[in-house]
């Protein structure tokens, strides 16, 4: 039994002298409990906390900064509709500290939701089979209407017009409904559309300029924690800026022979020449430079 209230959920309090009723904290504490088991967040991530928050490097330390302001602004939403994205390589905590976000803001009262972007389009799809019970607007409900909703692994899903479509919805209706959404990604914000790992190319161009403006981006660059372990010494962190090959130093060689590898960036293709690579000339005004495959040479102009 509370002691507090004797499990009435109200608790008696003195205000100027009078004798009031409010709601006791053990409500509270269950109602935020109801929330959290409702927000699907997975059991590996449930012990996530700010406080078991690694911070090695100032960048991590900025994350979490942020991260625990957006919770102080609780209070304004949902007038406050600006969420964050978590931007890093692998393994530096994007994940843990976007959990640890939404389990502080639905203990102080949202109401809030995890899912990974693959694994939530997946059960779009299964809705589209007849035989299934539950429909798109049952998958997609807490997506759409919790206060905080968390989208991990941003850019993991396979890339077409249909996952574009898709993502476009929850984020434009999530937009315009003044909701906070919470990203992690390792996509690149990279301005080359055939970039593989640019938002452009995952999310399209216009859902990019949704986030922009939804979302403060936030970069976080450290350690593969899940590489270097649960405990990383300095020797630990050493070793692994020294053989990963995920780590800044060795990424920055990779980078350094893939642009000295011979290949012509320029966009011409070249030909073979005496063993070396040489463009081809461009043709000078009135000739055409295709070479057709029958008598007669080249094509008219």
């Amino acid at each position: 039994m509370c002691p507090l209230c004797e499990d009435t959920g109200w608790k008696t309090i003195e205000v100027d002298g009078v004798l009031r009723v409010t709601r006791c904290e053990c409500v509270l504490r269950s109602a935020a409990d109801r929330r959290l088991a409702a927000a699907g967040i997975p059991d590996k991530y449930k012990k996530c906390t700010f406080d078991s928050f690694e911070t090695h490097y100032d960048s991590l330390r900025i994350a979490a900064a942020k991260a625990k302001r957006f919770v102080d602004e609780f209070p304004a939403f949902p007038t406050v509709r600006r969420g964050l994205i978590f931007l890093g390589s692998f393994g530096v905590g994007k994940t843990h500290l976007a959990v640890a976000t939404l389990k502080a803001s639905i203990v102080k009262g949202a109401t809030g939701y995890f899912c990974e972007v693959a694994d939530l389009l997946k059960r779009v799809r299964d809705t589209y089979d007849s035989s299934r019970e539950n429909d798109e607007l049952d998958v997609l409900r807490p997506v759409l209407h919790s206060d905080v909703l968390l989208l991990d692994d941003l850019g993991e899903e396979r890339t077409s017009q249909w996952v574009h479509e898709a993502l476009a919805h929850v984020v434009n209706v999530r937009y315009s409904e003044n909701r906070a959404t919470i990203f992690t990604t390792n996509l690149e914000d990279s301005p080359d559309s055939t970039n593989p790992r640019s938002f452009i190319h995952k999310v399209g161009g216009r859902t990019r300029s949704r986030l922009i403006e939804m979302c403060e981006w936030v970069h976080m660059a450290g350690i593969d924690t899940r590489e270097v372990g649960p405990e990383p010494t300095p020797e630990k962190i050493a070793e692994w800026h020294h053989k990963s090959p995920l780590s800044p130093e060795n990424l920055r060689k990779t980078r350094k022979v893939a642009d000295s590898d011979g290949v012509d960036r320029t966009g011409k293709f070249p030909e073979r020449s005496g063993g070396q690579l040489k463009a081809k000339p461009k043709p000078r005004f009135g000739e055409s430079n295709r070479e057709l495959k029958w008598p007669g040479g080249k094509a008219g102009s």
